[in-house]
């Protein structure tokens, strides 16, 4: 199946999509990566849901991906006496290491690290910043603060720390836990929740040894201010907007996707935009003419992905949804001001062969007006290599690797086939150029280029540029 987009979908599942049947309706109707959010799934869940998704990928003949998003350190508050209380502007409220029950002037906060970190000055945020709090005193067992912003506070409501950086793993027990089930079960993305440091990066690398590909999530200020590191050490970014818009100013979120967005496509790595996205479908069957915007935005930045999370998972509509967004997709990708914003946007090239190949491969393609870059990859970085240029022509990756298939298709304009390595250059062409044919990307008597490594199945060797004719027979002509 031939994607008729170069931005790919990522579609949560949950209630609303999770059975095998559903996940196919949902890859016909766009889903490229498939999501598995542990906040809210079991072990024997996930691996019911992975098996479901690898039985659409047999019945689909084509790599489906898989991104389980770990919940991360989750920050609570304890519970009230009654339940829930009100706290109003300019009183006084304390959050401490006392166990008792809370009232409208204490709580008890079970996170005695939070309590070490914090500093007089700090913003503290309660329940996705209904409730803002100033602190005006802090110390090993009690942070006292002034309400800034007043409202109903209820037992276990959430606790964000825009100015704070605290000093724990952003793996807790919980999510290692998932993450050795995820990697037992065989799955190809590992979403990190409330990195702060690239150390958070580093150490989940440290448990995965290369089982799956590493997604940094940035919803903190803390890994803003650190984008450039947190990037070199990931392999691909998300634009959490939903927390990010809770610990920092909402207004200033536009401008970090699009840092985010560019500074991914620069260093050759995948970018998913995030949340509520198309919000409304939910409950709607079509969304509004804002989120048709916003989506288009992400499309026309260039971003590798854009993501559905409740709309898909527990919404009344989660197909449409899907369908919805590879629509929004498709017709932004035809506006002729798409291809120029792209082009405006594109970076030098690193110099390395591979960054020289990939770039030279998009110029010839694009001088030539050929059909196709196919590009020969066991890792899949060559692939990355030439989707980081979003060119004109479509981008096929040839891969004897089905994981290589899998994590590329979250990535920009590649479309993935796994097909044996090939046995010498003539094998290469000639394969290369029948699977252009076979797969809709080029017709007889066009022309393709080929970005192969010599000697074959050399791992990192990308070094050779080729251009075949496509024969009437998807034989080639060298």
């Amino acid at each position: 199946m031939r994607r008729l987009r170069r931005a790919k979908i990522v579609a949560t599942l949950g209630p609303a999509s999770g059975t095998a049947e559903m996940i196919g309706k949902l890859f016909v109707a766009g889903a490229d990566v498939f999501r598995i959010n542990m906040s809210h799934t079991s072990h024997e869940r996930m691996r019911e849901l992975v098996g479901f998704i690898r039985s659409v990928e047999r019945d689909q003949g084509r790599p489906v991906g898989i991104l389980v998003d770990l919940q991360g350190p989750k920050l609570r508050l304890g519970t009230f006496a009654g339940g829930s209380v009100m706290v109003a502007k300019g009183a006084s409220f304390t959050l401490d290491s006392d166990t008792a029950p809370g009232d409208a002037t204490r709580i008890h906060l079970p996170h005695p690290e939070i309590i070490r970190a914090v500093k007089p000055g700090h913003t503290l945020l309660l329940d996705d910043g209904k409730v803002r709090l100033s602190v005006t005193a802090a110390d090993d067992s009690k942070i006292v603060t002034r309400v800034e912003v007043g409202g109903k506070l209820s037992d276990r409501k959430g606790v964000s720390l825009p100015d704070t950086m605290v000093g724990f793993s952003a793996l807790a027990d919980k999510d290692r836990s998932d993450l050795d089930a995820a990697l037992d079960t065989g799955i190809d993305w590992i979403a990190l929740s409330f990195i702060q440091r690239p150390d958070d990066i580093a150490e989940a690398k440290k448990i995965i040894r290369g089982r799956a590909a590493v997604m940094a999530k940035i919803e903190k200020p803390q890994a803003v201010t650190r984008l450039a590191e947190i990037l070199e050490m990931a392999d691909a970014l998300m634009v959490a907007r939903g927390d990010l818009g809770v610990e920092m100013p909402l207004e200033k979120v536009p401008a970090v996707q699009k840092m985010m967005t560019r500074m991914a496509r620069k260093a050759g790595k995948p970018v998913v935009v995030a949340t509520q996205m198309l919000e409304s479908m939910i409950s709607s069957p079509v969304p509004t003419r804002a989120e048709v915007s916003d989506v288009a935005t992400a499309i026309y930045e260039g971003a590798d992905a854009v993501m559905l999370s409740a709309e898909s998972a527990a919404g009344q509509y989660p197909v449409e949804a899907v369908a919805t967004m590879n629509r929004i997709a498709e017709e932004t990708e035809s506006d002729p001001n798409y291809r120029s914003i792209l082009t405006a946007q594109r970076t030098e090239p690193e110099a390395t062969g591979a960054d020289a190949i990939a770039d030279a491969a998009r110029q010839i393609a694009e001088t030539l007006s050929l059909a196709a870059i196919v590009c020969w990859t066991g890792s899949g970085s060559t692939g990355m290599r030439v989707a980081r240029e979003r060119p004109a022509s479509a981008v096929i990756a040839l891969s004897p690797k089905i994981e290589t298939g899998r994590r590329l298709s979250l990535v920009w304009g590649v479309h993935c086939v796994v097909t044996e390595d090939a046995h010498d250059l003539d094998d290469m062409v000639l394969r290369a150029c029948r699977i252009a044919f076979r797969e809709g990307f080029a017709k007889a008597g066009d022309r393709v280029i080929i970005a192969a490594g010599v000697p074959l199945g050399t791992p990192g060797a990308t070094n050779m540029l080729r251009i075949a004719f496509v024969g009437d027979d998807s034989e080639s002509d060298v």
